[in-house]
């Protein structure tokens, strides 16, 4: 199968790989069977894009975004759940319910391949676009119809490509399709690591580079006024768990480390 992505989109395949990786680990920490169909089906090399820090935070946030998420269905059955950059993810198969609505938005090149290797399903629609164009809130507004439970917003690896005037207009466009509130769970990357973007173990191997950074998702919520921050947990949380390295890392750079910020309307 051929594979034409760009710059950015080609980030998509580093947490594809390491997701395959993972699951054919002896003790994998969690199970993607489908990103190793993927990796064999479009016959991707690895290497470049399965580094060890990359690996262990790949990681960390598939554990941490999967538990958040899945508490967050547990209390609100019928939620409809905008996966926004999906890349190749798969945390619908992790966390459906058969009651929630889900959807994958992502550009155009890479939806294209996303087709190819992900079937159509019910409760699920692939919508082609920018992040950043209103279009796709429509069919967002259309599956909310009857359903109690506000919206979720998943932007997981997305906002570090973004630079922070891009963040607003896109925070901006939540509030005014989505005037009755909902929840958006933001991964956040350090101002160190979008200044370095070019030294990272695995983003180094693309053309892409990170275009924002924050030290606190508080620098988020004020760029639009109605947004408030909920919590915020670092991967460290999670990656200190595992290995020597990661426990090194926590406390010799405390503020370097991605974090999930949670945030609502």
């Amino acid at each position: 199968m051929e594979l034409q992505l760009g710059d950015v989109e080609t980030t998509a395949l580093i947490p594809l790989a390491i997701k395959a990786n993972e699951t054919l680990r002896k003790h994998p920490r969690f199970y993607d069977k489908k990103a190793v169909e993927i990796i064999n089906t479009l016959k991707i090399d690895t290497t470049p894009y399965d580094k060890f820090m990359s690996h262990e935070g790949v990681v960390a946030r598939t554990i941490m975004l999967d538990r958040q998420v899945k508490e967050i269905i547990a209390k609100n059955p019928d939620t409809v759940v905008v996966n926004l950059g999906a890349g190749f993810d798969n945390r619908f198969e992790r966390v459906n319910n058969q009651k929630i609505f889900w959807f994958d938005i992502d550009l155009p090149d890479c939806m294209a391949v996303r087709k190819k290797v992900f079937a159509e399903q019910d409760n699920v629609k692939m919508i082609a676009a920018s992040v950043l164009d209103a279009s796709w809130c429509q069919a967002v507004k259309e599956a909310l119809n009857g359903r109690k439970a506000k919206p979720l917003f998943l932007a997981e690896g997305l906002f570090m490509y973004f630079t922070m005037e891009e963040i607003r207009s896109f925070l901006s466009m939540l509030k005014s399709n989505f005037p009755g509130g909902g929840l958006l769970i933001a991964e956040q990357n350090s101002k160190f690591s979008a200044q370095n973007s070019r030294h990272h173990d695995t983003v180094k191997n693309t053309k892409a580079t990170f275009k924002s950074g924050t030290d606190s998702g508080e620098e988020i919520v004020s760029l639009v006024p109605g947004f408030a921050l909920v919590e915020e947990h670092s991967f460290h949380e999670e990656m200190k768990k595992y290995s020597l390295r990661g426990k090194l890392f926590a406390w010799l750079f405390p503020k370097i480390n991605n974090r999930f910020a949670t945030i609502k309307w």
